[in-house]
């Protein structure tokens, strides 16, 4: 496997960002990677490594660069509020900018099939693959979300309604018990996507499972049969839309 650090340029400054893709058989389809609200950490370099080595050129960035190069979770009363600080100064309109400096940035990488992207993101980055697949339709084939946080809201830009223009395949892996994102609102994204015309989309709950049951790190919570099933579908997502 091939593995780099690297700061991809933005209009806000450098954006430090992993990237992982294998190191034969190129050029590899792209996979945007966004981290959930704990931050970039090794623990999501291990689930990227895991994604390029089934032929994807992986690209992880820290999300919170314009405040933080690294951001480490320590979960007590103050770890919290600093890592809900640090969530709340993102926007959409915010990521969707890292998102456009990240396809710039595959789009002169001889190892990346730059035409050809997919997204995954967990919790707080449900939302930003939603809304990459609605911004980047001609671009982003194929997004899943995980246990992902405001999908629904009622501003301009909410996720659902940018689902209205995503063209790609778009998958929602649900953890049963949620207080980040409820039943009710994932039944009302569910309803949402059953009406737009020809968007290839799914929804499935994971019983018995609590939001951040996909991370092996998360103890109490990191459920591996669910963990695994989700690997299943993400994959075969990919390899359906991304070949």
């Amino acid at each position: 496997m091939i593995e780099h650090h690297l700061d991809l340029p933005t209009p806000d400054g450098a954006m430090n960002t992993f990237i992982t893709h294998p190191e034969e058989g190129g050029p590899f389809p792209v996979v945007i990677f966004y981290m959930d609200a704990p931050g970039k950490r090794e623990e999501l370099h291990d689930m990227a490594r895991r994604i390029a080595t089934t032929g994807y050129y992986v690209v992880l960035p820290n999300m919170y660069y314009r405040k933080t190069r690294e951001f480490t979770m320590v979960r007590d009363e103050e770890g919290f509020k600093k890592m809900f600080a640090l969530m709340e100064h993102l926007t959409i309109d915010l990521v969707m900018h890292d998102t456009q400096a990240m396809l710039d940035f595959v789009d002169k990488q001889k190892d990346a099939k730059a035409g050809t992207v997919g997204a995954v993101g967990y919790c707080m980055s449900g939302q930003y693959v939603v809304a990459a697949a609605g911004r980047y339709p001609d671009r982003v084939k194929c997004g899943a979300s995980i246990y992902g946080v405001r999908l629904v809201t009622d501003q301009a830009d909410s996720p659902h309604r940018l689902a209205e223009k995503a063209r790609g395949e778009l998958y929602f892996g649900c953890a049963e018990t949620d207080k980040y994102a409820p039943k009710e609102m994932i039944d009302q994204l569910e309803a949402h996507l059953e009406g737009i015309p020809g968007l290839r989309s799914r929804v499935e709950w994971y019983p018995g499972t609590e939001h951040g049951f996909a991370f092996p790190l998360r103890e109490g919570i990191f459920d591996k049969p669910a963990a695994e099933r989700h690997w299943e579908r993400l994959f075969a997502l990919f390899k359906r839309n991304l070949g």
